[in-house]
């Protein structure tokens, strides 16, 4: 008896070894996914902090909240923040598989096949994968940012922004610093130079014309 009570604790050190073993790199794992990107390939949180000091950018605002999925619960996170605009920002494909990063005013009545007309996509224009936007930016769904295209130094994925992000008429737009559990703010100067030190130039989509 005494010898199967010695063989069940030795069991159950080694199943608790297992369990410690398991359990340790699922957190590394989920350490890595909340800061963002496949720190292998891809630049997260820390990274994109690093390429702002580089550029001599400091973002107007930065809160860290809950994650969020959606602009209405990222929304009452920012309102201490000032003014400032909100976006909606989308990662799609068009029919040849070319890869889109859109990013628009919240408040835009966003139809896809008219962005593709104005913009060139042939085919039109459709949601991209995950494991794509993964691949390409660093961020998941829930995630997207242009704050991401440092990423892509390849060069594939084509950035349209609205003009109005750009124009100066607001102060500050709000975006995830690669991670959907803080919300930054950054002018439409810095937006500019951040997208075109990625090696990106933006197609400008002005929602006001018909």
């Amino acid at each position: 008896m005494i010898h199967d009570f010695v063989r069940v604790a030795h069991l159950c050190t080694h199943h608790r070894y297992l369990f410690n073993h398991i359990n340790c790199r699922l957190i590394r794992k989920h350490t890595m996914a909340t800061e963002g990107g496949d720190q292998n390939k891809n630049g997260g949180r820390n990274e994109l902090m690093e390429e702002m000091k580089k550029l001599g950018i400091e973002f107007t605002a930065s809160v860290e909240h809950p994650e969020v999925f959606t602009i209405d619960t990222m929304r009452p996170h920012v309102e201490h923040l000032g003014e400032g605009a909100l976006a909606k920002n989308l990662f799609l494909k068009d029919k040849k598989k070319k890869l889109w990063l859109l990013s628009a005013l919240d408040s835009r009545e966003v139809k896809l096949n008219d962005v593709a007309k104005k913009v060139g996509a042939p085919g039109g224009l459709r949601f991209a994968d995950e494991s794509i936007l993964m691949d390409k930016l660093g961020v998941g769904n829930g995630c997207v940012t242009p704050l991401a295209l440092f990423n892509d130094k390849a060069g594939d994925v084509r950035f349209i922004c609205d003009a109005a992000f750009l124009d100066g008429s607001h102060p500050q737009m709000f975006f995830h610093p690669m991670v959907n559990s803080a919300t930054v703010g950054i002018t439409a100067p810095d937006l500019k130079t951040f997208v075109t030190a990625s090696g990106h130039e933006p197609v400008v989509l002005n929602f006001d014309e018909s």
